[in-house]
């Protein structure tokens, strides 16, 4: 009897270890709806060794989400964070879903909000944050090639000053917010059009 118990315990204790062992092993895909762990810039191949593993990584971004649509444009947001001593740029973006995509920036141009690309691109601060939001800085996307519905993943990468890369995959969420519809050709302040 007592023999049984502690076989038990042990096998308890085996399957709880190994579910733990599996659960770390299980791809970094998320159901849909739920917010997006922090995505990484692909590192030189030099920083990939053991240390490297201990440390922040270089630049990531958060809660990444793109806004739904059934065609034409859409955009990107989310919180690009800088884990360096040093200010970094993200200079451009590629997505599947888009054969076109910009880094834009929302401005007050003689009384009226417009979009406009961003000269130079998004430069995140040393040891902080640059926001991707409605109404500010976000990634553009034209010529959306498929509908994007709510909890779709879809994957971006931005290219980084310096060539590095930082992958990640966006939750697309509906946003009504001051009814932006992402197409060409309308002024914020008469139709509340851009993000």
């Amino acid at each position: 009897m007592i023999v049984r118990r502690v076989l038990s315990a042990g096998l308890l204790a085996a399957l709880a270890t190994a579910s733990v062992s599996a659960c770390g092993a299980q791809s970094s895909e998320q159901p849909a709806g739920q917010a997006a762990a922090p995505a990484v810039a692909s590192a030189p191949a030099a920083a990939t060794g053991p240390a490297a593993s201990d440390a922040a990584p270089p630049v990531a971004i958060t809660d990444p989400w793109v806004k739904t649509t059934k065609k034409g444009m859409s955009a990107a947001f989310g919180t690009l964070v800088n884990n360096t001593d040093s200010d970094i740029t993200v200079v451009s973006g590629t997505s599947p879903l888009s054969p076109k995509i910009e880094l834009h920036e929302v401005v007050d141009s003689k009384g009226k909000m417009i979009m406009r690309p961003k000269e130079g691109g998004f430069v995140i601060p040393a040891r902080s944050t640059h926001q991707l939001q409605p109404g500010g800085d976000h990634i553009m996307l034209m010529g959306v090639t498929e509908e994007v519905k709510p909890g779709a993943q879809i994957p971006f990468t931005l290219t980084l000053k310096g060539g590095e890369t930082l992958e990640f995959t966006a939750v697309g969420k509906d946003f009504a917010g001051g009814k932006e519809d992402y197409q060409p050709g309308k002024d914020m302040d008469k139709d509340k059009d851009h993000g």
